[in-house]
C-alpha cells in the first residue's frame, strides 16, 4: 500500500517533500518491525509510544516533522489517522515540556560575511560557482533546493534593463505559480561569465569534480558542505557553521537593519507566517 502512495506522489509533490515522506517512514516503520506492529494498522497508544521513543533521541522540531509527515501518510493512504488521537497529542506535549520547543537558528550570512566569503573565491571554475552561489543565496533568500533548481533558462532580462531570475516553484508555490527575483548587475555579469564555461544552459549551480571539470547539478545538500569550506577558508569565527538556511537568516537581519517592514521581509524570503521570520530574527537581534 505504502509503495503505491509514494508512486502516486510523484508529479504532486516536490523530489525533496517525497524524499523527507519516505525518509519519515522508513524510521516509523524499522519501529513498527522491532515492535511486531503494522505500521497502518497501530493504535494511537502504539504511536504515542513510538514518540516516546523518538524523544530519547530526537529534538522537538524532527517530532514535530515526523507526527506531521505521518499524519499526511495515513491521511492520503484511507487509514484512521492516529497522530490526532488525545494519546498523541499528550505524548508530543511531554516531549516539548522536556525538550522546549525552541530551534537551534543558522548562523546569519549577513552582507559584511558574504564580502568575507567573495574574497576567497579566484577565478578557477569552482571560485566561479561559489560566487554565484553565494550572491545567489543572498539576493535571492532562497532555500537550497530552490537554488539548485534555478537554470540558467531562468534568467529574464526585464523592459527596465534590469534582470531577474524565475523561480518557477517553491516550498509555499508547489503549482508553479512562479515568481520573479530581482538580481544585482554584480550577479547578473558573474552568471554570465559562468555562462561562458557551461554553455548558457541547465543547472546554475553545478558540482566541480577534483581535476576541475564542471559537473551535473550540485545536491542541495552540498550547499552546507561548501558554505563551511569557504568558511574555514576565510577564516570567519561566526559561532557556528554557516548551512544553507544562512543565507535566509542573514539577508533579512540586513533587510532589518536597514529599515525594511516585516511585510517586505516576508515577500523577499517567501516566508507565510510573520511568527517563523520573528522566530528567525529575535535568535540574533531584539525586536
Amino acid at each position: 500500500m505504502i509503495d503505491d502512495l509514494f508512486v502516486s506522489f510523484e508529479g504532486a509533490f516536490a523530489e525533496s517533500t517525497i524524499k523527507s515522506y519516505r525518509a519519515d517512514f522508513k524510521r516509523y516503520s524499522n519501529w513498527c518491525r522491532a515492535n511486531d506492529r503494522n505500521p497502518m494498522e497501530v493504535t494511537p497508544e502504539d504511536f504515542a509510544r513510538f514518540i516516546d521513543h523518538m524523544a530519547l533521541k530526537s529534538s522537538s522540531a524532527t517530532i514535530s516533522r515526523h507526527v506531521a509527515s505521518l499524519s499526511t501518510l495515513f491521511r492520503l493512504s484511507e487509514v484512521a489517522d492516529v497522530t490526532k488521537s488525545p494519546n498523541v497529542t499528550l505524548a508530543v506535549n511531554r516531549v516539548y515540556r522536556q525538550k522546549g520547543r525552541g530551534q537551534k537558528q543558522a548562523v546569519p550570512l549577513t552582507r559584511e560575511v558574504l564580502d568575507a566569503l567573495l574574497k576567497v573565491c579566484d577565478d578557477s571554475n569552482s571560485g566561479l560557482r561559489d560566487r554565484v552561489l553565494l550572491r545567489l543565496g543572498y539576493e535571492t533568500m532562497r532555500r537550497r533546493a530552490e537554488l539548485c533548481s534555478l537554470k540558467f533558462e531562468d534568467l529574464e532580462i526585464l523592459g527596465s534593463g534590469k534582470a531577474a531570475l524565475r523561480l518557477r516553484f517553491s516550498k509555499t508555490d508547489q503549482f508553479g505559480v512562479g515568481k520573479l527575483i530581482p538580481i544585482s548587475p554584480g550577479l547578473l555579469a558573474d552568471i554570465r561569465e559562468w555562462g561562458e564555461r557551461t554553455g548558457n544552459s541547465g543547472y546554475l549551480i553545478r558540482r566541480i569534480y577534483r581535476m576541475g571539470e564542471i559537473g551535473n547539478n550540485l545536491d542541495p545538500g552540498s550547499i552546507n558542505n561548501r558554505l563551511q569550506a569557504l568558511q574555514a577558508e576565510a577564516d570567519l569565527d561566526l559561532g557556528g557553521n554557516l548551512t544553507g538556511h544562512s543565507f535566509r537568516v542573514g539577508a533579512a537581519l540586513d533587510l532589518l537593519e536597514q529599515g525594511e517592514s516585516m511585510e517586505k521581509i516576508m515577500l523577499r524570503g517567501g516566508w507565510r507566517s510573520e511568527d517563523t521570520v520573528i522566530q528567525y530574527l529575535r535568535a540574533w537581534r531584539p525586536l
